[in-house]
């Protein structure tokens, strides 16, 4: 069997990675100077935990900002945790890794989006167990790019 080197996942891991490390320092030590961030995720993903509320109004992706008010920033090998303000109302957020798309800093023009490839029939692939030995299907792949910042620029 032909073995090659999957650099689409071998970056996608790496570019979470700078994600997690960023993170653990702003949970750490705080935002500094005019840094915040735009972090865009998959409401389906598995993991992301959001009120109902959230999940009705953002049924497939939802960007949140971390700016002026947050609290309980928790970073995890997998996931972080946090309680933003929406309205005046605090709500606690879970928000596995994998499920980010994108992340943005405007403050220093940073930005990377995940876009995640697989399959069309694979749709239902929430349902796996951990007994599945994944050699039925292809894993997906995964691709880390530069995003535009344009998208997040205040007009």
């Amino acid at each position: 069997m032909a073995r090659s080197i999957d650099y689409g996942n071998l970056m996608h891991r790496a570019m979470r990675g700078l994600i997690q490390t960023v993170l653990r320092d702003v949970a750490k030590n705080g935002l500094p100077g005019a840094h915040h961030f735009f972090i865009t995720f998959d409401t389906n993903h598995p993991g992301v935990a959001i009120a109902d509320w959230l999940k009705s109004r953002y049924p497939s992706e939802m960007t949140v900002v971390i700016q002026h008010w947050y609290e309980n920033l928790i970073i995890e090998e997998d996931q972080f945790s946090i309680t933003l303000n929406f309205g005046n109302q605090p709500e606690p957020l879970v928000i596995p890794f994998d499920a980010v798309r994108t992340f943005v800093d405007p403050s220093v023009e940073f930005g990377l989006r995940f876009e995640t490839h697989s399959d069309d029939n694979s749709d239902d692939s929430d349902e796996a167990s951990e007994d599945d030995d994944g050699d039925d299907d292809p894993p997906p792949t995964h691709d880390a790019q530069v995003v535009s910042l344009d998208k997040f620029r205040k007009h």
